[in-house]
């Protein structure tokens, strides 16, 4: 249901409290009171059958006997009662709920059935739940203590939401302790309907939100958690630390692909790909929080340190180091300016070791000369105890020093009694304060990371030199034929030609099924061979000794045939055995890698590589990324492994093509997405011979896809329906398809040919440079969530975009904003019409029920479009713009 009616937690105008109590100890009572006490500035209703009056507060028997509108119901009753309490909000009009009650599907069988029916009738009355087995909600901005948790945390701009009630309780009194303030505070317990994507896309726009952190155990609903992650994380950081690390999944595999992609490790692909920064422990989540609750974003990853101690200075470089990071050396200009400041003996590096005996002063005129120099993107200041200055008045310093910088400040003050009054000054000023070297550069390090990750996600992806291009048709009868057999995994020889249809290069291979054939079809294939054995019951065949390498002749080719038939019949008597495979044997090839794929049961089809060959589980050097991929997410993706640096060539071996190995995994990726039915697959390994990939060994498992394609993946892929070829009515040629990334730098050359005017009615504002941020908003999209549309025609023998037009699906799913642009040159010929026209199908096609956008008056040739194509035009004097609208309902 997305955002829908979600204000109604967050500000509500009244609230009913069902369940609420004078009894001691009772929750019901306890959010009550919290309410009152929280200072709600809306209306409060107790509701309890068996009470009169509350604290003096009228009390209602029922939701229907209140007379007054309500926004939020909070339950506080047994959960066998809440089912026949939806009927009762209901009738009451009421639009969301806060389930505390636990007793749900954590329970059992019976809770699962409980919360089934809380859950339909939530649906059937478009009521909104928070719950159930919840601690509730905190607002503190709005005066709202909607939970059974003591206090009411600080105010700040932070946002926590935690799947764990016994998290927040434990966060929250650690924030008291530090003085982080929160915006939002949310326990969402069994997330029976609001969930980590509703959350994320709710707080992710609201500007009193600058960050937002998660404790997730599950997640529900990942295709909109990874869509709402993305859209938002590129403008705020994202936070999670994700609870119960299993290797269940990998324990059950039947392939290196499977064993290697465990539950976790796509966890953490998943949250790197949608730009979120995750933290191991609730340390590593806390000391991340005070950090982006204290302090401004570091634009950079450039770390200064200074200490009146060498030990932790050293300790700090170490823990950097940890992260593949090293401080940032010093300039020479900021070398000279710290001479004047400190003794001739100090390091003249950084960590600067200000020396045992620095003053106060010592200390806020480095400070403030590292500032000054620019050569920092954020400086973590340590003290150590010393008998020529106190911990505060250092502390003191530093406050000073922060009042005038934009930069980070993190504070290390190591000890404890003598440095405590100086830890509580710090956190009450805004500095985050941490015991330990370690804790602060990890902080700093999650920050780093986020930077990172945004630099990472503007860079626009490089194209093929060729289309690439796929035999869909070919492709489904193999799959159709495969699904035939109930064993699970193909034959090498089945898998190869169902890789082949897409391109992927493979070694040939041919099955001898007798003694007699042997000797032919090792000629036929050319000496020297390998031969293994086909079984549909042999996965790993070294296991079995059922591989020999390097036969090169019929003689040793027979001998070969018969050793493996022996030797296999011995150690796997039961196994159905159809022969042996016979390929080209590669000498020395230069590397051996490892490339698959298996269907995780959250996150759908993932892809995976890295080093290959019989000590592939030993080695276990891989990356894992989720479907669909571009060139740029697999660049990421084998340098993120130690495969890369050998790829690179190395002791006289030359290096790899590595647009042909981008290539193979570019194509194995869209293998993923055009057959959900693929469960495992696994080529290992993929050889690399004088710089050329082949996969000479190839297993692909096939099972029944709990969703079709594209729903099978949770991201959303490239929608080739809307590609098609047209003629504008002046004759013009087009091919208009959906937006890529890969699309940046025609997307830059279209924006050079439009004039300062069509640019201001484009964006109502004044462009003069199309930043990197603007260019990845425009050209790398959720699909899920807009659709862009790029008119491509032919100019002096070029393909350009000389258009684009796009919807943005607005928060309740049924409405979407357009916006459309055409080169100067091209405007007024009909492109505008095509692209348009296309954009009100997808919107159909999308089930949207609006279509409306806003032009300027002055726009004419805008107005003009919009009434040709069927929109109604209207004038709002509030934004002084033109509001054109289409009804999609209309057929």
């Amino acid at each position: 249901m997305g955002i829908y009616n979600l204000d109604l937690f967050f500000k509500p105008n009244s609230v009913a409290v069902i369940g609420a109590s004078e009894k001691s100890g009772s929750i019901g009572g306890a959010i009550f009171r919290n309410l009152q006490r929280g200072g709600f500035p809306g209306s409060i209703y107790p509701v309890h059958p068996n009470y009169s009056r509350i604290g003096g507060v009228p009390v209602s028997a029922s939701v229907r006997d209140i007379a007054a509108p309500i926004d939020l119901a909070i339950i506080a009753t047994p959960i066998s009662t809440v089912p026949a309490l939806m009927d009762s909000l209901a009738d009451a009009h009421i639009g969301a709920a806060v389930v505390i009650s636990a007793g749900g599907r954590e329970t059992g069988e019976k809770g699962r059935e409980i919360e089934a029916q809380i859950k339909a009738k939530a649906i059937s009355h478009q009521i909104r739940i928070l719950g159930p087995n919840c601690l509730g909600l905190m607002v503190p901005g709005y005066h709202t203590n909607a939970s059974f948790a003591a206090d009411m945390p600080l105010g700040g701009k932070l946002a926590f939401v935690s799947q764990s009630g016994a998290i927040c309780t434990a966060i929250l009194d650690l924030a008291f302790k530090e003085r982080i303030g929160f915006s939002h505070f949310v326990s969402l317990g069994s997330m029976a309907d609001v969930d980590f994507g509703d959350m994320i896309d709710y707080l992710g726009y609201r500007s009193s939100v600058d960050s937002i952190l998660l404790y997730v155990e599950s997640l529900t609903h990942v295709r909109k958690f990874m869509s709402a992650a993305r859209s938002v994380s590129h403008t705020k950081p994202i936070i999670v630390l994700k609870a119960g690390k299993s290797i269940a999944g990998a324990k059950a595999a039947a392939s290196h692909t499977g064993a290697l992609a465990g539950e976790d490790d796509v966890y953490d692909a998943a949250f790197k790909r949608a730009g979120i920064i995750r933290v191991g422990s609730i340390q590593d989540l806390f000391d991340c929080a005070e950090l982006v609750a204290k302090q401004p974003l570091t634009q950079g990853t450039r770390l200064g340190i200074i200490s009146n101690g060498g030990g932790p200075a050293v300790m700090a470089a170490d823990a950097m180091a940890l992260k593949d990071s090293e401080p940032e050396p010093l300039t020479e200009k900021t070398r000279e300016s710290l001479d004047g400041l400190l003794p001739r003996f100090w390091n003249r590096n950084n960590p600067i070791d200000i020396l045992g005996d620095a003053t106060a002063k010592r200390y806020s005129d480095v400070i403030q000369t590292c500032v000054a120099s620019k050569n920092f993107d954020g400086i973590l200041v340590m003290f150590v105890p010393q008998a020529v200055v106190t911990a505060e008045a250092v502390a003191d310093a530093m406050i000073e020093a922060q009042k005038k910088t934009k930069i980070p400040l993190i504070a290390c003050w190591m000890g404890g009694r003598d440095v405590a009054p100086a830890i509580q000054r710090l956190n009450l000023s805004g500095i985050p304060t941490y015991d330990t070297p370690e804790r602060a550069v990890r902080a700093f390090g999650f920050l780093v990371q986020y930077v990172r990750n945004l630099e990472l996600l503007q860079e626009v992806p490089e194209r093929f030199l060729r289309e690439l291009e796929f035999d869909t048709k070919k492709l489904r009868k193999l799959v159709n034929e495969g699904m035939t057999d109930k064993e699970g995994f193909l034959t090498e020889v089945a898998s190869k030609t169902i890789l082949e249809t897409y391109g992927i290069n493979v070694s040939r291979t041919i099955v001898a099924s007798h003694a007699r054939d042997v000797s032919h079809r090792s000629s036929e294939i050319g000496f020297p061979v390998a031969m293994k054995i086909v079984s549909p019951d042999i996965t790993h065949k070294t296991e079995v000794n059922g591989i020999r390498l390097d036969i090169r002749s019929e003689q040793e080719a027979r001998r070969a045939f018969d050793e493996i038939m022996a030797t296999v019949k011995t150690k796997r008597p039961d196994a159905r055995i159809e022969g042996v495979a016979i390929q080209p044997y590669v000498i020395n090839p230069d590397v051996e890698l490892l490339l698959g794929a298996k269907r995780d049961p959250s996150f759908g089809p993932v892809l995976l590589f890295g080093l290959g060959g019989i000590y592939t589980e030993v080695i276990r050097d891989r990356s894992i990324g989720l479907p669909p991929l571009n060139r740029l997410l697999i660049k990421r993706l084998i340098q993120e492994t130690r495969a890369y640096k050998l790829l690179q060539g190395y002791r006289g071996r030359p290096a790899a093509d590595m647009a042909l190995i981008e290539e193979m995994i570019v194509r194995l990726s869209q293998l993923l997405i055009d057959v959900p039915e693929i469960k495992e697959a696994d080529l290992n390994p993929v050889v690399v011979k004088d710089g050329l990939p082949i996969a000479v060994d190839a297993r692909i498992s096939l099972s029944i896809s709990p969703q079709p394609s594209p729903m099978h993946l949770v991201i959303s892929p490239y929608p080739t329906q809307y590609e098609h070829r047209v003629v504008t009515k002046s004759g013009i040629q087009l091919f208009i398809r959906p937006i890529r990334p890969e699309d940046g730098f025609l997307f830059v050359e279209l924006f050079s040919r439009m004039s300062a005017a069509s640019l201001y009615y484009r964006f109502c504002r004044s462009i003069k440079v199309l930043t990197p941020q603007m260019l990845y908003r425009l050209t790398q999209i959720d699909y899920d969530r807009e659709l862009a549309l790029v008119a491509i025609a032919d100019e002096a023998g070029e393909n350009r975009i000389i258009g684009a037009a796009r919807i943005i699906n607005g928060v309740d799913g049924t409405k979407a904003e357009f916006s459309i642009m055409i080169a100067d040159a091209w405007q007024g010929k009909g492109v505008g019409v095509k692209l348009l026209e296309d954009l009100i199908r997808s919107g159909r096609d999308r089930r949207l029920e609006k279509i409306w956008g806003y032009v300027l008056p002055e726009n004419r040739n805008m107005l003009k479009l919009g009434k040709k194509v069927g929109f109604a035009s209207r004038y709002d004097s509030d934004v002084g713009m033109t509001v054109l609208t289409i009804d999609l309902q209309i057929v």
